[in-house]
């Protein structure tokens, strides 16, 4: 199962509005769907019963886990880009350079704004001095 992340940005997620991704009202009202449909001759055991509820708290506390770790991880991707600014950073190529006067944060990544006016993304061989 799928939870679709809240975004850090003004770039929507890819996963916005994916048919692959369930949530808490979705799971809700498959539940409720599945309720008023049963046939009443034959109703649910209690025991299926039981464990639906069951399961649909643990997809309640699913969201709510997967909600609080994006805002541990936003707020830690916020203090690491936060502590470049002022520094020198050399993209991996190593063609450009430059002293970093602004640091913006996306959903997909960190971009470092130098002070020449052009932008490196900050990915794995960047050097920061």
């Amino acid at each position: 199962m799928t939870v679709s992340p809240v975004a850090a940005s003004s770039t929507p997620p890819a996963s916005a509005g994916s048919p692959k991704t369930v949530d808490y009202q979705s799971f809700l009202k498959l539940l409720v769907a599945q309720m008023k449909n049963q046939d009443p001759t034959a109703p649910m055991e209690s025991t299926d019963f039981v464990a639906q509820l069951a399961t649909f708290s643990n997809v309640e506390q699913s969201v709510q886990i997967n909600s609080k770790l994006e805002q541990l991880l936003q707020a830690s991707q916020l203090a690491q880009a936060g502590s470049i600014i002022g520094r020198t950073v050399t993209s991996a190529d190593g063609e450009i350079s430059g002293k970093v006067t602004e640091v913006r944060l996306y959903s997909d990544g960190v971009i470092a704004v130098l002070d020449n006016g052009k932008q490196v993304p900050m990915l794995p061989g960047v050097k920061i001095s």
